[in-house]
């Protein structure tokens, strides 16, 4: 049963991997500086789309040009990341781009920040000195100084992650957790008003 579920996984990642291959990439900016014999790029007031994934940035330097069959992307200057009804944003990012998708963004700042409407309707946030995301799985690492709340419950550590597909907290990237893994969790008791983020449905209001 395990061998039939992990194939069925492999599966739908390779679906979503397929969709993602056909989705175009479009590019809005104000050229600045374009060097086809370093295949290097200056642009301004960037907005790059695909699929569901907006990046806009004020400024962006181009390494591997701008093809995006392979490349990276330094952008700057009020980044902002849109994805899976979340969002991210900083000071700074770096964007790979590897076979024409958007592979992975870093993003970093003082802190960065993550918030993601979720579907039973709270709000996720979270913060860091660096978040990685990785479109193609939804998985959003956080770095340094790590925080990540559901508006109600929260977590701290030097590292978390988020899947914002599945809207869970997942394990730890590295198989053999030490000291520096261990995370704090605060958990709020369950309130009883409406308007509380920790009610539960059907609960019983407060007197």
């Amino acid at each position: 049963m395990r061998a039939l579920l992990a194939a069925l996984g492999l599966l739908g990642m390779a679906a979503a991997a397929q969709e993602r291959s056909t989705e175009k990439i479009v590019l809005e900016a104000v050229p600045v500086d374009i060097n086809y014999k370093n295949n290097t790029a200056v642009l301004r007031d960037v907005v790059i789309t695909q699929g569901a994934t907006r990046i806009e940035a004020r400024e962006a330097h181009v390494k591997g040009g701008l093809d995006f069959e392979n490349g990276e992307w330094t952008i700057s200057g009020n980044v902002r990341i849109k994805a899976e009804n979340g969002n991210l944003k900083s000071d700074k990012a770096v964007v790979s781009f590897t076979d024409n998708l958007i592979s992975r963004a870093v993003i970093t700042g003082a802190p960065a920040e993550f918030e993601q409407q979720r579907e039973d309707g709270t709000t996720a946030r979270g913060r860091a000195g660096t978040i990685a995301y990785e479109p193609g799985t939804g998985v959003v690492s956080f770095r340094e100084n790590a925080f990540l709340t559901d508006g109600c419950n929260e977590l701290k550590g030097q590292q978390l992650r988020y899947n914002i597909k599945q809207q869970r907290v997942e394990g730890q990237a590295r198989a053999t957790p030490g000291t520096g893994d261990r995370i704090t969790i605060t958990i709020q008791p369950g309130g009883g008003g409406s308007g509380d983020p920790c009610a539960k449905a059907g609960a019983p209001k407060k007197p």
